[in-house]
């Protein structure tokens, strides 16, 4: 007996049943897929942003460093209070720069979105929507009448 012949000896409140079921227990496996796939992305970006942390550490104490020795330098040509003003501008001239580029560079991003999810679910939609018209066909467009 063939699976289709047993599905037609089924009441249709029966399969309806197991139809809801089934899409529910889908639906719940590709919301945890997401989820899953979504938490690797964040654990992923939560090391880099780590790194990026301890980067920006390191790259503030050698700017001090830098900074120090230009002042330094332009005193020696000048008072070491107008060396210091023309070294602070300039850096607050280079970080106002640096933070535009880096809004204009936020507004750009998307949100992170769980692309295997996501292709999942629509392969089901599709799949469910091709075997109900399958159904249709086979069923030759007529009524089940539940015997």
């Amino acid at each position: 007996m063939s699976t289709q012949t047993r599905l037609r000896e089924r009441p249709i409140g029966d399969l309806l049943a197991d139809f809801a079921h089934e899409t529910t227990t889908l639906m719940s496996q590709e919301i945890e897929l997401a989820r899953a796939e979504v938490g690797i992305q964040a654990k992923r970006a939560g090391a880099g942003a780590g790194m990026f942390g301890a980067a920006a550490a390191l790259a503030l104490a050698g700017l001090g460093a830098l900074t120090a020795c230009a002042i330094l330098a332009l005193a020696e040509v000048m008072d070491g209070w107008l060396a210091a003003l023309i070294v602070g501008a300039a850096l607050l001239v280079v970080g106002g720069v640096l933070a535009l580029i880096g809004k204009k560079k936020m507004s750009q991003v998307a949100p992170p979105v769980p692309e295997r999810a996501l292709t999942e679910m629509k392969r089901d939609v599709r799949a469910v929507q091709e075997g109900v018209q399958a159904g249709r066909e086979n069923d030759g467009g007529g009524h089940h009448n539940g015997s």
